[in-house]
């Protein structure tokens, strides 16, 4: 009963955060209000018992991505005045609704099943075993790092002053 109870606040805290994103006029507060929608959906793998799911969720989204996002607003100028020209207002509302039907008619048309059997191994130890183990994916991580951190420092450099 009590990971129902964190479920649904989480998922309140999640769709919180993600209006906060839309509405908010202030892009810092946004990308505040996009890490909080991040850490919310971090929670909610953790309640569905995928640990390790919300383990990367925290570290991709909230570490890498969210200060990715916060570094470059910082670096960027009138940050208090927001997206002065708004003309694509109207054409993103009508993409969005029209992008919400196709998911709600998919949502509503599949057929969900449920396995009634648990796993037959631990999840969370397979899929990292299977990532990061013999043949895993390290390289391929190591490489990601270390792209963002070139692109963090290429940013930096494009935007200082002369």
């Amino acid at each position: 009963m009590g990971l129902v109870v964190a479920f649904w606040i989480l998922a309140v805290v999640g769709i919180l955060g993600a209006l906060g994103v839309v509405l908010l006029r202030n892009i810092f507060r946004a990308s505040l209000c996009l890490v909080l929608c991040f850490l919310a959906v971090a929670g909610i793998y953790a309640t569905l018992s995928a640990d390790f799911l919300a383990g990367v969720q925290v570290l991709v989204y909230v570490g890498a991505i969210a200060v990715l996002i916060i570094l470059a607003i910082m670096l960027t100028r009138e940050v208090e005045r927001g997206s002065l020209s708004n003309r694509l207002r109207i054409p993103a509302f009508l993409v969005a609704v029209l992008f919400l039907g196709v998911v709600s008619f998919a949502i509503l048309n599949s057929l969900w099943s449920v396995s009634a059997l648990p796993p037959l191994e631990p999840t969370t130890a397979a899929l990292a075993n299977r990532l990061f183990g013999e043949g895993g994916f390290i390289l391929a991580v190591e490489i990601a790092a270390v792209l963002l951190l070139a692109a963090i420092l290429g940013a930096i450099v494009l935007v200082r002053e002369k």
